[in-house]
């Protein structure tokens, strides 16, 4: 059948030839083409693969070495996109390795770099040191230009008592360069360390809620160029570094590497400024120039450089492992037993099965069971027992700088954390030269009023405050408690002390110094936050108990404590703002939850209102909570329904710390002024049907009293208080007892205090400031 195809296809004759042609040169053919295919294959493994292997450098223009850049960067994300689209399972690790990170952050050219110098003081040494080291470090940083530029800018100086935590240590500030453009920062810290309470523990706590925030990055501040911090410490209380020198200044290294992601610029600096400070700041300032010089011409801290960002000073920072193996579950159990029996605890409940297993296996090998050791708290570490940082420590010690400073100012302290101060009204009316607001509005005779505190802390830093940035804040109570019986009888023999040293000022009334020998009011105003007092309610049945009436006022920051509070002759709550930014500015509250506590103590005066008379105190910040803020006052008042609402110009104390909040005189509203916003805030609040007049007023203290119709009984006004009654009431009823404010009602309100008469009483005489009198 084969034949018969090939037949058909080819002639005959020429098939013939063709098979004969094949059977006789069909050895050579295939001989000669099993030579060729050998050449061949030869001939491309050795000249082919040679090639391949030859590594020929290219000398690249600048075009082709873009060129040459743009196509590797295609090439690897064509690569990421493959992996990403893979269905094949990752590789996921635990951690990358600590060694093979870089420092990414980078300045452009164009952007300039700001450096702020924080710093924190008592006596104002650490203050003259900041100042003047930050116009040494201007003159050095003058020197680095670009292109005719300078690259830095004037360094700013802040002191961290007045400075806002939220605007630094939470969220960077915006600072506008030269051109316009957001200038990079870089942070210094200038801290002295203390063993009494300062604004430096409440910088502390401040970063490390931060940093355990869930709702906030735990390196909020990773876009900043880098930080350092220098400390200053005293060798005769604290000679070595493990006694407590400069502590505090290194735990404010150590949460500061944690907050910026480890952009630690230089390492920390230490001085004594008795001894060594000064030569061992310009030695610390040396370095960090050089930091700041790399920064300005590379825009990097560097790489695994002794003082870079990548560097590990504390066990705290990190304890990452430098391989970049796979930790699969058993190695991170293995990884957490010897944890474990290195640091006796357990730091998370996942690691109790680790430590079961590990307890059955030694006993299964005849050894003793292993005791379980769980600590549920969020610290791993254990303080050290030699700094007296971590130890219970009183508010105001004596002897301590910030005892000094009170006592300077004429605070009495009490313990060691009370404080007494005769008021400048109490020595007015002495000699008849006018009572404070409190006596036209309430009838307080202000001769026979001791002004206290239980607390010097408090957890606001506001802009008006008097206490010149030397009182501690915080927001927990974490001081040594004094006793309440210590506290009642200390205030009150350091008063009549004070009183007693009025005797030989001329013009003091015989009169009114016997009945100011009789204490009949107090003030719980002074300075701090008395509410944040644990025992307040027993301070408040001590005064009762004497007849000493209790006007209490707190700042609306402490809602529980506010609703456990007892009866009181009148509860004022401050109320300097209307709503939260102006709160933040005015208030500077410590606690991040600010607005939500002020909020639910509102709630609280409202439920409150029948059973105590309640006061919002509205202190008027011009430039801060005046212009167009009437509206918001007013529902806040809605909201709280209040029994009286005083508005009060702010007093300017001219202290430094007020300055730097950005305080002035201009800020101190015209009398005028105070007026007009009352007639606003009184219009407000009848546009919302609530039922408020203008009650009385008090020029001479820039203050009026807005009342609600509650006190207003046939046409007139009874802002005055009973107090005789009210004491009957408080021993017939107790301290919880069931009576409102109208049952301790007092008389009508003299006529000379209502509005539109001034509120100065006619039988004192009114004095300008050299005590000359003023003719009416």
């Amino acid at each position: 059948m084969e034949t018969s195809f090939l037949s058909q296809v080819f002639p005959s004759r020429t098939l013939e030839d063709v098979v004969y042609q094949w059977h006789t040169f069909r050895v050579p053919i295939i001989l000669g083409t099993f030579t060729v295919l050998v050449i061949l294959r030869v001939y491309f493994h050795i000249f082919h693969e040679k090639q391949k292997l030859l590594f020929i450098p290219k000398v690249y223009t600048p075009e082709a070495k873009e060129q040459s850049w743009t196509n590797e960067k295609r090439d690897h994300q064509a690569e990421e996109e493959r992996l990403s689209t893979s269905k094949a399972p990752r590789r996921i690790r635990g951690e990358l390795s600590r060694r093979n990170l870089k420092v990414t952050t980078a300045v452009s050219e164009s952007k300039e770099i700001q450096v702020l110098v924080f710093f924190s003081s008592i006596t104002g040494n650490t203050e003259t040191v900041a100042r003047s080291w930050a116009t040494r470090l201007e003159k050095a940083l003058k020197r680095e230009m670009k292109d005719g530029k300078p690259l830095f800018l004037a360094p700013q100086v802040l002191d961290l008592c007045t400075a806002d935590y939220d605007d630094y240590l939470v969220t960077p500030p915006v600072i506008e360069g030269s051109g316009g453009s957001p200038a990079a920062l870089f942070y210094v810290f200038l801290v002295p360390s203390y063993n009494i309470d300062t604004i430096n523990d409440n910088v502390l706590e401040h970063m490390k809620e931060t940093h355990n925030d869930f709702r906030i990055d735990t390196s909020p501040l990773s876009s900043i160029l880098g930080y350092s911090v220098f400390g200053f410490g005293d060798r005769e209380g604290w000679p070595t570094e493990e006694d407590g020198f400069c502590s505090q200044a290194k735990e404010i290294d150590k949460w500061m590497a944690k907050l910026t992601g480890r952009k630690r610029a230089f390492p920390i600096g230490t001085g004594d400024l008795k001894r060594d400070g000064k030569q061992r700041l310009d030695e610390w300032t040396e370095g960090l120039l050089e930091v700041l010089g790399l920064l300005a011409e590379t825009g990097s801290l560097g790489q695994g450089v002794p003082g870079s960002g990548d560097a590990v000073e504390s066990e705290d920072e990190a304890s990452a492992g430098e391989d970049d193996e796979e930790i699969t579950p058993k190695k991170r159990q293995r990884f957490r037993i010897a944890k474990t029996k290195k640091q006796g605890l357990v730091d998370d409940l996942e690691d109790i099965g680790g430590v079961l297993q590990a307890s059955r296996e030694r006993e299964l090998n005849g050894g003793a069971k292993l005791p379980i050791a769980i600590d549920f708290t969020t610290e791993a570490r254990t303080p050290s027992k030699n700094l007296p940082i971590h130890a219970p420590k009183e508010m105001v010690p004596k002897g301590s700088p910030t005892y000094a400073s009170l006592t300077k100012q004429g605070y009495s302290i009490v313990g060691s954390h009370s404080g007494v101060k005769i008021c400048r009204w109490t020595k007015s009316a002495l000699r008849g030269r006018g009572s404070c607001y409190k006596f036209s509005f309430y009838g307080i005779k202000s001769h026979q009023c001791m002004e206290t505190t239980p607390s010097l802390s408090c957890s606001n830093k506001c802009v008006f405050c008097w206490r010149h940035g030397t009182n501690p804040v915080g927001t927990t109570w974490r001081w040594v408690v004094d006793p309440p019986r210590m506290i009642f009888e200390g205030v009150k023999e350091n008063h009549y002390k004070k009183i007693k040293m009025m005797r030989g000022v001329p013009g003091v009334r015989a009169e009114r110094f016997a009945e100011a020998m009789r204490i009949r009011h107090c003030a719980l105003s002074l300075v701090g936050e008395p509410i944040f007092y644990p025992h307040i309610n027993e301070l408040l049945e001590m005064l009762h108990r004497e007849r000493i009436s209790s006007f209490l006022v707190c700042n609306a920051q402490h809602p529980d404590q506010l609703a456990a509070l007892k009866h009181v002759t009148q509860l004022y709550v401050s109320i300097d703002a209307s709503n939260k930014d102006s709160l933040r500015r005015i208030d500077r509250p410590l606690h991040r939850d600010f607005w939500e506590r002020f909020q639910r103590c509102l709630d609280i005066l409202r439920e409150k209102r029948f059973r105590q008379r309640t006061v919002f105190r509205l202190t008027l910040v011009k430039g801060f909570n005046i212009e167009d803020e009437a509206e918001g006052y007013a529902d806040l008042v809605e909201k709280g329904l209040p029994c009286f609402v005083e508005i009060k110009g702010v007093t300017y104390c001219g202290t430094s710390t007020s300055s730097s909040a950005g305080l002035t005189m201009s800020n101190v509203p015209f009398y005028a002024e105070v007026c007009d916003f009352v007639l606003a805030l009184e219009k407000a609040l009848q546009k919302r049907g609530l039922a408020y007049g203008i009650a009385a007023e008090h020029a001479h203290s820039c203050c009026i009293l807005l009342a609600s119709e509650r006190f207003r009984v046939n046409g007139k006004w009874h802002t005055l208080i009973d107090y005789d009654r009210f004491f009957d009431l408080l021993e017939e009823k107790g301290p919880d007892g069931d009576f409102s404010p109208e049952d301790y009602m007092g008389p009508e309100t003299p006529e000379w205090a209502t509005w539109g008469n001034g509120g100065f009483d006619p039988r004192d005489q009114r004095v300008d400031r050299k005590g000359r009198p003023i003719q009416a």
